[in-house]
């Protein structure tokens, strides 16, 4: 990977919006450069997908996230690869991590209700022949999500006092 590379996926990530000719110009590059780097991290699906980080506590989503530890016996052979495949293929389920610790994956799955999660762990992650054992978290409140803060706060309004 090059540093253009390097530096233009930075600053896409940080806003996905900027287009080319804004790129070029915060990197003093040509815009034809930054328009052939994201082509290249595009076809080589370093550059995925482009996406919008929603406060959704801002309007009236009924939306339940939660997160489930899942401890797993791994598959011969495959080892963790296609359990989680197959969790992951559900439409439910919006992301799946392999994690090091006390269980091996973190799955992270979105209903309408509690109800709907409660019934997606048990009618169809915890019947898996390899799952030995789940445990569910419930997304209360997002503060913080993708580096962007989602709580207005108010600042320091004291006055400075120097000696």
């Amino acid at each position: 990977m090059t540093e253009l590379q390097m530096k233009v996926l930075e600053l896409l990530q940080e806003d996905a919006r900027r287009d080319a000719d804004l790129i070029a110009t915060m990197l003093a590059v040509t815009t034809e450069e930054v328009k052939q780097a994201i082509a290249e991290l595009e076809k080589d699906h370093i550059i995925v997908k482009y996406a919008t980080v929603v406060n959704w506590s801002k309007i009236d989503d009924q939306k339940v996230t939660a997160l489930i530890e899942v401890q797993i016996t791994p598959e011969r052979g495959r080892g963790f690869e296609g359990i989680a495949e197959r969790i992951y293929l559900y439409p439910e389920v919006k992301s799946v991590y392999l994690m090091s610790g006390a269980y091996d994956l973190l799955v992270e799955v979105e209903g309408k209700t509690l109800k709907e999660v409660a019934s997606f762990v048990s009618n169809k992650l915890s019947p898996i022949d390899a799952v030995l054992s789940t445990k569910t978290f419930f997304i209360l409140k997002k503060y913080k999500q993708d580096g962007i803060i989602f709580e207005e706060h108010e600042g320091d309004h004291r006055l400075m006092v120097s000696p």
